[in-house]
């Protein structure tokens, strides 16, 4: 077992991080901990993958990882990128099957796992615990399918345009968190094809590229004449 999860210093653990933890009280929190252990990963490490054994439940601590699956082609679909505070592997709690996705770290990332039987039982002495793993699988449902439609019923124009939209803060400014090859398999476009559009929008005057992960935009009222 970990220190790090226990132990409640200056810096918060991961049981106190995750938001399905938070209407526990101290002690509560720290019987979750006595089933946790921490992992450090190194980017680019796999933390699981496809096919892998379940029946545990990730938290991340520190850093950020990416979700995968691969198509039967090979072709990589990014499904989300998640970070400090956000699980991962839920699904595996209830359903007896392999994990169907996979879990890549994009910087040195810190997880702690959480034994899923333990927690099963927990869920059952702290009703709030499941009920907030049922909500957060709910969100992620409701965004999946919004995705899904999203990307049959708009063409690679109108994606960007949304992405970008969604994305940017109330100053119209991007900071890419994933790599543009990332965002085009999440948006469902080859890189070379949103790095095109890109370039076009901005000689369109309606965005500005800055480097790899910063984007500024200039006319967001062209770019809502996309979506």
């Amino acid at each position: 077992m970990d220190f790090s999860c226990k132990t409640v210093g200056k810096n918060k653990t991961c049981i106190e991080i995750v938001p399905i933890f938070s209407t526990l009280t101290y002690e509560e929190m720290m019987e979750v901990a006595m089933i946790t252990n921490s992992r450090e990963y190194k980017k680019g490490e796999m933390i699981y993958m496809a096919g892998d054994k379940g029946e545990k439940l990730f938290v991340i601590h520190k850093g950020r990882v990416k979700i995968t699956r691969f198509s039967d082609s090979g072709k990589e679909q990014v499904i989300r990128v998640l970070g400090q505070g956000d699980f991962m592997g839920e699904l595996s709690l209830f359903v007896h099957e392999p994990l169907t996705d996979n879990a890549e770290a994009l910087e040195d990332t810190t997880v702690c796992v959480i034994d899923g039987e333990k927690l099963k039982g927990l869920m059952v002495k702290y009703p709030t615990i499941a009920f907030k793993v049922l909500e957060e699988v709910s969100g992620r449902l409701g965004k999946a399918e919004n995705l899904i439609e999203h990307l049959g019923i708009h063409d690679v124009e109108s994606r960007i345009a949304r992405t970008l939209l969604d994305l940017s803060n109330d100053k119209g400014e991007i900071i890419l968190k994933i790599s543009k090859g990332d965002l085009a398999s999440h948006i469902g476009m080859s890189q070379e094809t949103l790095s095109r559009k890109l370039s076009h929008f901005q000689e369109m005057g309606w965005i500005k590229l800055v480097g790899h992960r910063r984007i500024i935009i200039l006319d967001k009222k062209g770019l809502k004449t996309l979506v």
